[in-house]
């Protein structure tokens, strides 16, 4: 391992009263954490109102089922394995282990003192086990699979009392397409600091791991224009190629109009393929990622709502593979071939109503009552929550993700970049062509347009 990587001891103090103050305040029904970091204090608000995860569970419970497995996972644990291995005589010197886990946190392998490997034991903290946040809350390797980078937990940060004497830290590695994570590293130290380069480390580690992910994605994308291409010489409906994730990889001049991006323009590496910012289309391909996964021959149809229709119009997905891997789909447009694409799948969690909403204002946690909240704007790579206490960072990734949250709690998705409150509507302004504009009830009478595609269900949320 090079020098720049290599993993120093530091020095033992592990953590701060303040943290432990704040935990014993939060696991009572506090809300209020200061002197905590955001990203652990939104990981801790998980754990309690979403996972509801017992802050005084001694150990970790067994992994009850592994996901679906391709060729790419096996690369990345075969690879993690292999750095883990190379640094295991490093981090046991300093008393550590090292850890491999895959997308559900069941860890796969262990390396390190074997000391500490008897001692991690005792919390179930070895192969065959879930560290997933919604089986043992905040930790290195659950809270590194719901977030990106590394992720360092350290003490009382850790959510289970009965783990407050590890440090750890994780990061998990992607999918270059879809985002979703495969496999985590993790290192962790009892009753000690983590070593000064462990992030830089474990950040090194995923970067070389994905090489080859994004060498397959682009050599995928090379393979889903040329089955678009052929595609295009045997039918004259509007088609466009899409990866697993949804985003656009080719699309002809008419599938190009309806999608909003530019036309025969092929974009193989998955960093620079285009979003057409259809939350319809999106859902469509990964059920259709899901359904050929268990059916190779399958093709579906569906509805979506393209930006300037009045109508939804029909499309026909069928997938592409290569190899016996699956690459993507081919979108017809006004086609309806194939079975109906069936409702999506129940999340692996049961959904939780959220009692409030999480965001951030600098270095805090704001926990916001939704009637609080007027309305949620998309804005390049973050979502905004326009708020009584001002305008806030939403701790939610996506607009998408946040729009599914709220859809029964009065919170309606009214443009591709809005969710509004209902209650919290004052006005309805129309303008000279018939398009609708929602006046807000706040101070300054903050103005939401509605698109065209949901006007509909507007008038039929307000009964008007």
């Amino acid at each position: 391992m090079r020098d720049a990587h290599r993993l120093e001891p530091t020095s033992a103090n592990l953590g701060s009263g303040t943290v432990l103050a704040a935990w014993e305040r939060f696991v009572q029904g506090e809300d209020q954490v200061p002197g905590v970091r955001p990203l652990v204090a939104m990981s801790w608000h998980r754990c309690r109102e979403q996972y509801r995860v017992d802050p005084h569970l001694t150990e970790a419970p067994v992994a009850v089922a592994a996901p679906d497995r391709t060729p790419e996972h096996d690369v990345v644990f075969a690879e993690l394995g292999f750095r883990a291995a190379s640094v295991a005589h490093e981090v046991g010197n300093l008393g550590g282990v090292v850890t491999v886990a895959d997308a559900t946190g069941r860890i796969l392998a262990e390396w390190g003192d074997q000391a500490t490997l008897a001692r991690a034991d005792d919390s179930h903290l070895a192969p065959w086990f879930c560290w997933s946040e919604c089986a043992v809350g905040t930790n290195g390797m659950g809270t590194a699979l719901e977030a990106h980078g590394p992720v360092p937990i350290r003490g009382a940060e850790h959510w289970c009392q009965a783990f407050h004497d590890w440090a750890c830290a994780g990061i998990a590695v992607r999918d270059v397409v879809t985002r979703e994570p495969i496999a985590v590293l993790n290192i962790c130290c009892w009753r000690s600091r983590l070593p000064a380069s462990a992030e830089s480390w474990l950040a090194n580690a995923v970067t070389m791991t994905q090489h080859p992910l994004k060498r397959r994605a682009r050599d995928s994308g090379a393979e889903l224009v040329a089955a678009y291409t052929r595609a295009r010489t045997r039918s004259g409906a509007a088609l466009a190629a899409v990866d697993t994730a949804g985003k656009v990889v080719i699309a002809d001049d008419m599938a190009s109009m309806i999608l909003g991006v530019p036309a025969s323009t092929p974009a193989v590496d998955p960093t620079l393929r285009w979003n057409a910012g259809l939350p319809e289309l999106i859902a469509a391909a990964r059920c259709a990622t899901r359904q050929a996964a268990h059916n190779p021959d399958w093709v579906g149809s569906t509805q979506i709502f393209a930006p300037l229709a009045d109508e939804p119009t029909s499309i026909s997905i069928r997938p592409v593979f290569s190899s016996g891997h699956l690459i993507g789909n081919l979108v017809s447009f006004g086609a309806s071939d194939g079975a109906r694409l069936p409702r999506a799948e129940g999340s692996a969690h049961p959904r939780v109503q959220p009692r409030r909403l999480v965001a951030t204002r600098g270095n805090r946690m704001v926990l916001l009552r939704l009637p609080e909240v007027l309305f949620a704007e998309s804005q390049g790579n973050d979502v905004w929550l326009s708020t009584d206490q001002g305008r806030l960072r939403a701790a939610s990734p996506t607009l998408d993700k946040l729009d599914g949250e709220l859809a029964d709690v009065g919170f309606l998705r009214v443009h591709r970049r809005y969710v509004v409150n209902l209650s919290r509507i004052r006005e309805i302004e129309r303008g000279p062509k018939g398009e609708l504009s929602l006046v807000m009830d706040d101070r300054t009478n903050e103005m939401v347009p509605v698109s065209r595609r949901n006007a509909s269900a507007v008038r039929r949320a307000l009964d008007l």
